[in-house]
């Protein structure tokens, strides 16, 4: 179970990646045993960025499947709408955190919150490239396939 959260500033919405990784996704992790969902998130923010956040509505809930690492998967993922603190440092196109994450680093940035620089940037799950612009007002459910991440 991935819990993730979408945080916007100056049009741009915050994405992360393991170095190692070619492709990137929406800030959060893995919820632990007996953590509620928004908890979660707060946690990983905590860990990750040093940083409170605000978690506000479900935006999704998504069971994707795709194949990554030699594996077949089915993740259950909630994606949140949060707000973080502006104490978050913004650039429209560096960097702007790392942290060491066991061994690998993982690395923030903002980007562009269009369909074009989320599909450019190869942002899994990939339905919500299309959805950026237009966030559901009510929670929406979806069964999605990804497919292969190790082509990426």
């Amino acid at each position: 179970m991935r819990v993730a959260g979408l945080a916007f500033r100056n049009g741009h919405v915050l994405v992360h990646r393991a170095s190692h990784e070619k492709f990137w996704t929406f800030p959060g992790g893995r919820a632990e045993v007996g953590e509620a969902s928004a908890d979660t998130l707060q946690r990983e923010m905590m860990e990750e960025l040093g940083l409170k956040a605000k978690v506000d509505r479900l935006l999704w809930s998504v069971e994707n499947f795709f194949h990554y690492e030699g594996r077949d998967w089915h993740e259950f993922g909630l994606y949140y709408l949060m707000h973080l603190p502006d104490t978050l440092a913004f650039h429209e196109s560096e960097i702007i955190h790392r942290i060491q994450d066991g061994k690998n680093a993982l690395e923030f940035k903002w980007v562009p919150a269009t369909p074009d620089s989320l599909k450019k940037l190869d942002i899994p799950p990939y339905f919500i490239a299309d959805e950026i612009e237009n966030l559901p007002q009510t929670v929406r459910h979806l069964v999605w396939h990804d497919g292969n991440l190790d082509d990426k």
